[in-house]
């Protein structure tokens, strides 16, 4: 019993550690600006945590960080990279214009961004050497030029690292990074040397390729941690992709990741870790796009050509972000807070249910949203209920903005304590970019729709007058907004309701 007692407590300190606590202040900082970290290594690149700002410009919270490695940290639209390890304690401190491409590190993170700082620094110096006039040039001057840059660089890291006493391991992200840039080069070089002098013809020597070849080593390394690698590789299939894609039949049927998946099969040439990252990197740039995709087709393309378990799970993660519960699966229970102060579920009384999720940080939502959200309740009320579930930080600031923002307008307020850490957010897969976001529950409880960010979208329209059993007017195709719709027959809207 004792043994087991151990490991338990050993499992619960490795979850534990796996937690980076961040704070610290935006001079200038606003409430309606929020701090997002985002894992960059992954494929689904999805926020890890959403952190408010005070009137103050301090903020504070926490995340799990999935492994070692580079993290995006957002910021009012900007964004800048930091190296961060599982249980680091941080504060970063910066200036709301500036803020995240200028910032001051402190905790047992400042040595490794101060390396990666620095040698970042040193990079810009040799950029003007990467130019149109070195892809001119001969092949065996190029190659003797690129290799001296690489050389530079490469000694610049290992000075700096000496310098500052980064962990080993962001010097050897550095040094990939630095391999990559050199391997983009190679390939720019390769499709423009001969137009650049006028040779059509020019096709690269045994030397080259043999060179590049040498840079990949660590080829399965590189595609797992640096999506810049994965766009070199990328890069450098494109012709033949292209000319595989042109010999398929149903090429104008299925969608592109549906051949490249097919493309990479027959390629005996990479490993199968190359392929999984590369294909799952192809549909999370292409398809995850809840206007134009579908996501059993998209499933279906992971599930037959995508061996490794995590890539598979990291996808589906993103999956999961963007298009929301599956069509037909039971809605999850979660306990909400009424505005009344009472606790509840969002529940159907026999009608279908219309979920919006919002809160009161983007103020897109009281600009544009909810003027087309009182139209659309209005000519549906009769037959479909309204939820609106509050993501606020706090339920004095939940209640202060439903009363504001919502008041007059048929439903049920809700908020979900937490936010967008909540266990509403983390069963209904809700994050910053989704707010606000729509989608119908059933009267029987069943998700019946994806997730929508617009409710002029002619998918919701459709969706809503197919659960509701009435017809929105129809318009033009170019109309963006619901109320658009609903705006040119409200009485006849009223009166079908009523029916």
């Amino acid at each position: 019993m004792k043994k087991y007692l151990f490991l338990l407590l050993i499992a619960f300190m490795a979850v534990s550690c796996s937690k980076v606590k961040v704070e610290g202040n935006i001079k200038g900082g606003s409430p309606l600006e929020r701090i997002e970290f985002i894992e960059a290594s992954g494929v689904a690149t999805l926020p890890l945590v959403n952190i408010g700002v005070d009137d103050k410009g301090n903020f504070k919270g926490e995340f799990k960080a999935p492994k070692n490695g580079m993290y995006a940290m957002t910021y009012a639209g900007k964004m800048n990279f930091i190296y961060l390890k599982k249980g680091q304690d941080l504060k970063i401190y910066g200036d709301a214009a500036t803020f995240p491409e200028i910032y001051k590190i402190e905790g047992d993170a400042k040595k490794n961004n101060d390396f990666i700082t620095e040698t970042q620094k040193y990079l810009q110096t040799y950029s003007s050497k990467l130019n149109m006039q070195l892809l001119q040039k001969k092949e065996s001057d190029f190659l003797t030029e690129i290799k001296k840059v690489y050389s530079d660089l490469e000694k610049n890291l290992d000075e700096t690292a000496d310098k500052i006493g980064p962990d080993s391991d962001v010097v050897k992200l550095k040094k990939d990074e630095l391999t990559t840039n050199i391997l983009t080069f190679l390939i720019q070089y390769e499709s423009t040397h001969g137009q650049a002098v006028g040779d059509p013809s020019y096709k690269v020597s045994k030397v080259f390729t043999d060179y590049e070849k040498s840079l990949t080593k660590n080829n399965d390394r590189m595609v797992e941690n640096l999506p810049v690698y994965r766009n070199y590789l990328l890069n450098k299939v494109g012709q033949d992709f292209q000319d595989f894609a042109t010999k398929q039949k149903d090429k104008d049927n299925v969608s592109m990741s549906t051949i490249f998946g097919r493309y990479l099969a027959t390629n005996k040439d990479m490993s199968q870790k190359t392929k999984d990252y590369l294909l799952a990197f192809v549909i999370a740039k292409f398809d995850l796009n809840p206007y134009t995709s579908e996501v059993g087709k998209v499933q279906k393309i992971s599930e037959e050509y995508i061996k490794d378990s995590d890539v598979k799970k990291d996808l589906n993660s993103a999956i999961n972000a963007v298009f929301g519960l599956k069509k037909g699966e039971a809605a999850p229970k979660v306990s909400l807070i009424k505005l009344d102060g009472k606790s509840g579920n969002i529940e159907s009384n026999g009608k279908p249910t219309l979920v919006m999720s919002y809160a009161s940080w983007n103020p897109y939502i009281g600009q544009s949203t909810i003027p087309v959200l009182k139209e659309v309740v209005n000519f549906y009320k009769a037959k479909v209920n309204f939820a609106f579930v509050n993501l606020d930080d706090t339920k004095e600031q939940f209640t202060k903005t439903a009363n504001a923002m919502l008041k007059g307008i048929p439903g049920t307020n809700y908020y979900a304590e937490g936010g967008l850490a909540s266990d509403y957010a983390k069963k209904f897969f809700m994050y910053g970019f989704k707010i606000p976001g729509f989608f119908l529950i059933d009267k029987d409880g069943k998700v019946a729709s994806q997730t929508f960010y617009n409710l002029g979208d002619a998918k919701f329209v459709e969706e809503m007058n197919k659960i509701s059993g009435l017809q929105a007017p129809s318009v033009n195709q170019g109309a963006q907004l619901q109320n658009d719709l609903l705006q040119q027959a409200p009485a006849k809207a009223d009166s079908a309701a009523t029916k």
